[in-house]
């Protein structure tokens, strides 16, 4: 059972909002409070339409989780506090409001309830200054990322007299239960990745007015070379919004000394004054420094023109520099480009920069690379870039460039920030000393596994990597880990290497999604090729894979994170139990392709439908909820999501944080080991030729209304057909086998359509579905 059943959220604007809805995700009851708005008839409103806005926005992973937040308000309902175990304050930016809350929370609260504040620009000190000694010690600073659900990081602020036991509770709290990744820090301002984030921000925003590169050409150098996502600078800047930078810049100023380099980096830009005034103000806005412009032959993607302020269309940056990727950083950086110098002046500063806020804003290097790889998406810390780069080249370059060396670049001369000692990863401390990067208890990373240890098997897109306590985990390393035949090989190796020596089987990785399906870049080439012999092997040799998988004598738990597609939901259905994460989206996708799922998709949804949906009146009811799900090529939009899809088991689990996911799948497996019995071959029951009219009947009823187009009719005749058992008697059970008949021939007789191989290659050009 949790530490904690119940948490106040006082403050229902966008961040105290989405707080409250990522708790009540967690299934933890929540209560939302904000004031009452002069004249409202209703005194809830306020936090009420909050819960309506997230709704909107799925801040809810699902609707059973709104119904979690109760509402209220700050006048009538404050003592109600007293009923939870966490209170966090998320009110507006000012410290006489916050100490003015803080005095009434303190007379109604339970004494030892924690309180905490999500500022991130007033000091914890002036917080409390003038607060009972109860309530400082039960006091610190928790401040979130925007959105609460999908962001991981939560930066931790207390102070001496703060009590360490209530910390550690919300810490595991948020960490187990919210997902979270913590990262503490010192009470300075900005803490670690709004201070080092917006220093990047702002001084890529005026080094590219200053150098007179455009918008474009920025972002191409500061996204992709660097481990940052492809927003860059100035997408991120229409995407945070950029009436809001000057608030967050004025507050990191004016609790700065007159020596930070942020101070530097600060300048007024008329244009920007202007984008602001009129609107253009980022994505929320009419636009920003992009906008989508619709005009009579189209919508047309522009970007602003940095001298001239007017709107162009937009010219993808073809940068030599970037030739190989980025991938040569010193050549990037020390090059004389306009493009290199902009790089260097952003990149070389920044690093310069972080380099110097250690120990001030924490003691750890990897807490600075964690908070900018969870804070703003960077692949690499900036500790873990000047490795990249070279820390003595970075010197000499600084050194050049007439740039003060931090003490701790200093340090690191001749080194590196991070080393790796008998398979354990290392961070250069400031005393000058290496110390081991722990792991919170419960946390097992395949990437630790990796540096000590070799896989028991690998090709070139899988590997068999052995994680303890005779469990093994098949993880996929294919592009987008995509299945091929070289992932069917080693599902085949591993079904007779496994009970020699092992107990369990959990099919993991660590990659953005989990498999985005089958390669249908390999399925084209031999479909151009005209070698219809391969594409039926690589189907039923999949099939009968997966099938051996499900009826392995061994436990299988399939473990996802991000998108499982087509194959990759596949894979899923036939696993014995699946422990996913949280945000995990889950879809049998193939008729947006033109195809229908062709490894044991059709038969194992019915399976989930029939035992678990709950649906009276014979076959035909799961049969049409399956048909839906598969034609509409619905992908859930989270775990729980897929659980009321019946992708998911009730009896499956669901972990919060992505850094416990392999650990509880682990756990998992093992607990099934004692007394396992494999999965029974299934036999369903299904409607026949008489329940497949029905459903081309309503897709036909679809396209009278233009809903559908012709080759969605054909697809949705095939998918039928597979559905209700090809020509089945409704009295006689349809087999496994039967069943993977079916899919298969009605997978090649799609895939022999033009309208099919149009759909696929289109899908592979743009990476988007083609309706035709």
């Amino acid at each position: 059972m949790s530490a904690v059943s119940k948490v106040a959220v006082i403050g229902a604007g966008v961040m105290g909002a989405g707080i409250a809805a990522q708790v009540a995700n967690s299934g933890t009851k929540v209560l939302l409070l904000d004031i009452v708005r002069p004249g409202e008839a209703d005194r809830n409103a306020v936090a009420a339409g909050a819960v309506e806005r997230m709704l909107k926005t799925e801040a809810f992973m699902s609707p059973a989780a709104a119904k979690l937040v109760e509402v209220g308000n700050t006048e009538d309902d404050l003592g109600r506090v007293a009923e939870c175990d966490w209170v966090v304050e998320a009110i507006i930016e000012r410290l006489d409001l916050k100490q003015a809350l803080y005095s009434r929370l303190d007379k109604v609260r339970r004494p030892g309830t924690a309180v905490t504040s999500n500022t991130s620009t007033i000091p914890l000190a002036d917080l409390v200054a003038g607060q009972s000694e109860a309530f400082a010690r039960d006091f610190f600073i928790t401040h979130f990322f925007n959105p609460p659900r999908y962001m991981r990081l939560l930066e931790v602020v207390s102070q001496a007299a703060t009590d360490t036991a209530l910390v550690a509770k919300i810490s595991g709290f948020a960490d187990r239960d919210l997902g979270k990744t913590i990262v503490v820090c010192k009470d300075r301002p900005g803490f670690i990745a709004n201070r080092l984030g917006v220093y990047w921000m702002q001084l890529g925003l005026i080094e590219a007015f200053d150098q007179g590169i455009t918008v474009e050409e920025a972002d191409a150098v500061m996204s992709r070379p660097f481990g940052i996502p492809k927003t860059g600078v100035f997408g991120l800047y229409d995407l945070v919004g950029i009436d809001l930078m000057p608030h967050i810049n004025a507050s990191l100023t004016s609790t700065l000394p007159p020596d930070d380099a942020i101070q530097t980096a600060q300048r007024k830009l008329p244009l920007i004054d202007n984008m602001i005034a009129t609107g253009y103000i980022g994505r929320k806005g009419k636009g920003g420094f992009y906008r989508l412009n619709r005009t009579p032959e189209g919508r047309v993607m522009e970007a602003i023109d940095l001298k001239t302020g007017e709107y162009r269309p937009e010219a993808p940056a073809k940068l030599a520099e970037l030739a190989d990727g980025g991938r040569n950083l010193q050549a990037l950086l020390g090059g004389n480009t306009p493009a290199s110098r902009y790089a260097w002046r952003v990149i070389g500063h920044t690093l310069a920069y972080a380099a110097g806020l250690v120990p001030e804003v924490t003691d750890a290097i990897d807490a600075v690379d964690e908070a900018m790889r969870l804070g703003y998406n960077w692949a690499y810390g900036p500790f873990e870039l000047a490795d990249r780069i070279g820390v003595d080249w970075l010197i000499e370059r600084l050194k050049a460039d007439g740039v003060a060396i931090p003490t701790l670049l200093h340090t690191a001369a001749g080194r590196s920030f991070y080393r790796e000692v008998d398979g354990q990863r290392e961070a250069l401390g400031t005393d000058g000393a290496y110390h081991p990067i722990a792991r919170e208890e419960g946390v097992l990373l395949l990437a630790d596994i990796k540096r000590r240890a070799k896989p028991v098997l690998r090709n070139a897109s899988a590997s068999l990597w052995d994680i303890g306590d005779g469990v093994l985990c098949l993880e996929f390393t294919s592009k987008a880990n995509t299945l091929d035949a070289d992932i069917v090989a080693m599902v085949e190796q591993t079904l007779a290497l496994l009970p020699k020596n092992y107990k369990a089987l959990v099919i993991y990785n660590e990659g953005a999604q989990f498999s985005l399906g089958a390669n249908l870049g390999k399925v084209s080439e031999w479909v151009q090729a005209g070698d219809w012999d391969a594409v039926r092997a690589f189907v039923e040799r999949g099939q009968q894979a997966f099938l051996s998988l499900r009826h392995a004598p061994f436990p299988v738990v399939a473990a996802p994170a991000g998108m499982a597609l087509g194959g990759g939901c596949e894979v899923l259905l036939h696993a014995d139990a699946i422990q996913a994460h949280a945000e995990t989206y889950i879809g049998l996708v193939e008729c947006g392709v033109g195809l229908l799922p062709g490894w044991g998709g059709c038969f194992a949804l019915l399976q989930r439908w029939q035992q678990e949906g709950g649906l009276p009146g014979g076959p035909m009811p799961a049969v049409q909820q399956v048909f839906e799900l598969i034609s509409m090529a619905t992908v859930t939009k989270s775990a729980e999501d897929a659980k009321a899809k019946r992708f998911l088991r009730r009896s499956d689990a669901v972990t919060m944080n992505r850094d416990r996911l392999l650990s509880d799948a682990k756990a998992r497996a093992l607990a099934l080991v004692d007394g396992y019995v494999p999965q029974a071959p299934v036999e369903l029951s299904l409607p026949g030729p008489s329940g497949a009219v029905v459903l081309r009947g309503a897709v036909e009823a679809m396209a009278a209304r233009k809903q559908a187009t012709e080759h969605d009719l054909v697809v949705a005749g095939a998918l039928a057909d597979v559905l209700c058992g090809g020509t089945a008697d409704p009295t006689v059970p349809v087999g496994e086998q039967q069943l993977l008949d079916l899919e298969r021939d009605n997978f090649l007789k799609l895939l022999r359509t033009e309208k099919t191989q149009a759909r696929i290659a289109h899908t592979l050009a743009t990476g988007k579905p083609l309706r035709n």
